[in-house]
């Protein structure tokens, strides 16, 4: 996306200039308009995710299930994989043990800590993208639904804020590309809705497997904004607010994204 960001400047300064509302008073995606990001991929593209020989974010996926049944604590001594279908498609979640606001990232390593007296697995790490990759596949096909109520609703508020927040010496938000111009088309390639249903996912810009959290972390150097940390709490808000925005649409990962 960088490598856009002087042509997409130009492109938006007009609406950016004239739409001085707060967060709070702009709309959200509409739910009828939601569409998964592999809608605005070419044929070639949509087809390799479809393949799971081709598919290269399988290889994580066998890492991780390998992980997942290894050790003398593994996480299968726990959970059978039949019972976490579905799992994923509810993340981020409000963990009250925790305090705090978990996505699946964070939730493996609570786990590691909590019930295999393992340290916690840095963001990016190999075991982690595998392990997180694996978990999501066992829901791929539901559809994601998050709880925005009760203790998470500040998270979600934060998350809402920091989507619509211009910030960076470009002054764009999240907003202005996902909602405002999504389908347009932008030096030959096509603006998506920035869902999120198809993390962790193998971009081809990185020629490797990542998370959501690091394309996030991309999408606020392209605006000259300081990336936050991986797995902060204010990007965790964010996947909230994103998982909820993308409410109904089916879990994807691991899939191919740009």
């Amino acid at each position: 996306m960088t490598r856009w960001l002087p042509t997409l400047l130009l492109t938006l300064a007009p609406a950016a200039v004239a739409d001085t509302r707060s967060f709070v008073d702009r709309p959200d995606l509409p739910a009828e308009a939601v569409q998964s990001g592999s809608a605005f991929l070419t044929a070639e593209t949509r087809a390799l995710q479809a393949d799971d020989f081709a598919n290269p974010g399988y290889l994580w996926v066998e890492r991780g299930r390998e992980l997942f049944g290894s050790g003398e604590k593994a996480c299968s001594s726990c959970h059978q994989a039949d019972t976490l279908a579905g799992a994923a498609a509810h993340y981020p979640q409000y963990d009250a043990a925790a305090g705090a606001l978990l996505n699946l990232e964070a939730r493996i390593n609570r786990c590691r800590q909590s019930h295999q007296a393992l340290p916690p697995l840095a963001y990016e790490a190999e075991e982690l993208l595998a392990l997180t990759a694996y978990v999501a596949t066992l829901s791929q096909g539901q559809a994601i639904t998050v709880a925005i109520g009760g203790a998470a609703a500040p998270y979600f508020q934060q998350g809402r804020a920091y989507y619509f927040q211009r910030r960076g010496q470009l002054n764009l938000a999240c907003n202005q590309c996902h909602d405002d111009h999504w389908g347009k088309q932008l030096r030959g390639d096509t603006i998506s809705q920035g869902q999120p249903n198809a993390w962790p996912a193998y971009r081809l810009e990185w020629q490797t497997f990542g998370s959501l959290h690091r394309r996030i972390r991309d999408c606020d150097a392209g605006v000259r904004a300081e990336p936050q940390a991986s797995g902060s709490e204010i990007y965790t808000s964010l996947e909230l607010y994103l998982a909820w925005r993308a409410r109904g649409l089916s879990l994807e990962s691991p899939g191919i994204r740009r």
